[in-house]
């Protein structure tokens, strides 16, 4: 049962950012101070991905583990109320990241995602971005 009342539960939902979140910024200060230039929220691609990286061809997602369903992540937690509805919700994200994916992948772009849980600790994510990018040298 949900603690909250379908208006509070509403303005919870409704303070929910989809662009320049935390772990989104996070991705980019790293990026930056690792001396990498980027481009954020291009709309003329598919899925309008979170940071481009142009002269790499490399397209970033940072996902949030609830919205985008981590695989063996904690915070993939599965709502108790309502759950046909979240179900639903899950399966079109899913769905729509992977069109997204195929779209980028065919207009030559490669596509990598940054879960919101690997966010968390930027000297492990500065690692990941370096080996990342290395290879697009």
């Amino acid at each position: 049962m949900d603690h909250l009342t379908a208006a509070a539960r509403r303005d919870l939902m409704g303070r929910i950012r989809g662009q320049d979140t935390a772990p989104e910024m996070r991705v980019r200060r790293v990026l930056h101070r690792l001396g990498f230039r980027f481009r954020v929220h291009r709309r003329d691609l598919p899925g309008t991905p979170d940071v481009l990286l142009p002269r790499y061809k490399t397209a970033i997602f940072v996902h949030g583990c609830f919205w985008h369903r981590h695989p063996g992540c904690k915070r993939a937690s599965q709502p108790v109320t309502n759950t046909e509805k979240w179900k639903q919700k899950f399966v079109r994200n899913i769905e729509r990241d992977r069109i997204v994916e195929r779209e980028l992948s065919a207009l030559g772009w490669a596509v990598t995602v940054i879960w919101e849980c690997e966010a968390t600790n930027e000297e492990a994510l500065s690692k990941k971005l370096l080996l990342l990018l290395k290879g697009s040298r």
